[in-house]
């Protein structure tokens, strides 16, 4: 089991890694940080000026990085310090599942152990270490680094071999980007129907019509005032990145064969909607503006 006295190396320095990273450190774990960046994470204790001078004997790597590539590229630059000591990778970047499944056996090549542990709640989650975790791979790792997932997150969920915590965040964040979407429309259709919005809102967040999106995410600025649309949508969740989960739950139902038509059109929407990198920089809630233009807050 993972101690407080163990080596972590932390990489990627984000809107996420950072307050995940700040987390670990303020609850007594010997974290040494790397990003590609000079500039990210100033604050923290231990940032490093190499990845090698930050992995180097570390018994647990935890990257949260942008895309499957870049996670492979840390992968690799680690396992090639040597597989002394053992080490167990924690990888809670949102990536593809035919990626993650890769990084386990290349791991395992090289006598490493591999857990997936992809995250739900946001940055606000990651400041208050209430994330929630989807994790993949070996019980006997996940039980070893369990410790440091609860310092970040209250609630981790295993749902079996490696890659199962990925096609687990896949499937959660296609129902959020087609529950946003059921809303922002909802709402478009009450306002031009004449509907007070703030009664509107209050009818649905009592009724069976409520969701963590609709509470959370509301698309109508001023309804309530910490949703990102009253706050300019600054995000929150950027409309790019659910553009890109929405992409990976496709990938993902391609693989298998399943037809998801309504995840396909959400996929569609949010990817057009991010394409100008103003939008894309957006809270994802900010697709509202396409289906109610009149209406931009």
């Amino acid at each position: 089991m993972v101690t407080n006295n163990r080596g972590i190396c932390f990489v990627g320095l984000g809107t996420m890694g950072l307050p995940m990273a700040q987390c670990l450190s303020e609850q007594g774990f010997a974290v040494a940080s790397w990003d590609v960046s000079d500039q990210a994470g100033d604050g923290l204790p231990h940032r490093r000026t190499t990845l090698a001078e930050a992995a180097s004997g570390a018994e647990v790597v935890i990257t949260m990085l942008p895309e499957g590539d870049h996670v492979r590229q840390v992968h690799g630059a680690i396992h090639g310090l040597g597989s002394s000591p053992r080490r167990i990778f924690i990888d809670s970047s949102t990536i593809d599942v035919t990626t993650t499944r890769q990084l386990a056996v290349t791991a395992a090549e090289h006598g490493h152990g591999f857990v997936d542990a992809p995250v739900s709640g946001g940055a606000e989650g990651a400041r208050a270490g209430a994330l929630s975790f989807m994790t993949g791979g070996r019980p006997e790792d996940l039980a070893a680094v369990r410790p440091l997932l609860v310092a970040m997150g209250g609630k981790i969920l295993h749902f079996g071999p490696a890659s199962s915590g990925q096609a687990a965040k896949a499937c959660h964040n296609m129902i959020c980007g087609i529950t946003a979407l059921g809303v922002c429309e909802a709402f478009a259709l009450a306002e031009a129907s004449g509907l007070d919005p703030q009664k509107f809102f209050d009818l649905c967040k009592g009724a069976a019509a409520q969701s963590w999106i609709l509470e959370n995410r509301c698309p109508v600025p001023n309804l309530t005032p910490a949703a990102p649309s009253s706050n300019g949508y600054a995000p929150g969740f950027a409309a790019r990145l659910m553009a890109k989960d929405l992409r990976l739950a496709q990938a993902a139902a391609q693989a298998l064969g399943q037809e998801t038509p309504f995840g396909a059109e959400a996929a569609r929407r949010f990817t057009d909607f991010s394409v100008e990198e103003e939008a894309g920089a957006l809270d994802f809630s900010a697709i509202y503006r396409t289906i109610r233009p009149a209406n931009d807050g």
